[in-house]
């Protein structure tokens, strides 16, 4: 499974590309806005940045919401990186879009799938990405884990080569749930990949080595 990393903070891709594990970047306006990057030339730059700093795909939505402006807007983005992925929302122009994109060989992810029709119909338009949101379907009391289960059936059953890329996802076993599902890549905070290297019998172990280790080096020193 990819680890794509949920965030349009540089420091943060930097400290996750220098873990040796990060895959991608995914990010939204949301995100630019946290990072205080607004304004056409400041957020392509930004893009830019991201481009630099890693190796593989890095997701850049559109803003417009209709089919005309996306296409255009979607061209501008995919002019800056031949890792940029067009990400487009899930909604009628969206899908007309990742058709378009497709046929001119741009990436896209489709991006707020919240059910497996949804995301059959961005896989028969030619994504090369669909992003159920895992985290806020729990939120609602519905088990995200459970869509991305059933999208892998769907996809499998049609050798649909778009990925399933688990979104908005918040913590360690939101992870290990779709790595044990099968999803193709998972994003999520960098607080989230780095959850996975905690455990108290490592660290308790670890401190019993290192104290024995120490013992034994000074009984050698008598």
């Amino acid at each position: 499974m990819k680890f794509f990393i949920d965030t349009a903070s540089l420091s943060e891709i930097r400290l996750a590309q220098n873990l040796g594990v990060l895959d991608g970047v995914t990010t939204n306006p949301s995100l630019m806005a946290k990072e205080g990057i607004a304004g056409t030339v400041h957020v392509h730059a930004h893009y830019k940045a991201i481009c630099d700093i890693v190796d593989g795909d890095v997701s850049a939505e559109v803003i417009s919401t209709d089919y005309s402006s996306m296409i255009e807007e979607g061209m501008l983005l995919a002019a800056l990186d031949n890792k940029i992925v067009v990400k487009v929302p899930m909604t009628e122009d969206g899908i007309k879009a990742i058709k378009y994109f497709s046929t001119k060989g741009i990436k896209t992810n489709c991006t707020l799938v919240f059910s497996a029709g949804q995301a059959l119909l961005a896989a028969k338009a030619g994504a090369t990405y669909v992003s159920p949101f895992v985290g806020r379907l729990d939120d609602i009391s519905v088990d995200g884990l459970a869509l991305i289960r059933e999208i892998r059936t769907i996809f499998d059953n049609y050798a649909f080569p778009t990925q399933i890329l688990a979104a908005s996802v918040r913590h360690s076993a939101h992870i290990l749930g779709c790595a044990k599902i099968g999803a193709d890549v998972m994003t999520g905070p960098l607080q989230a990949i780095f959850s996975l290297l905690k455990h108290p019998l490592t660290d308790s172990g670890l401190a019993q080595f290192l104290a024995d280790h120490k013992r034994v080096a000074a009984q050698s020193n008598n």
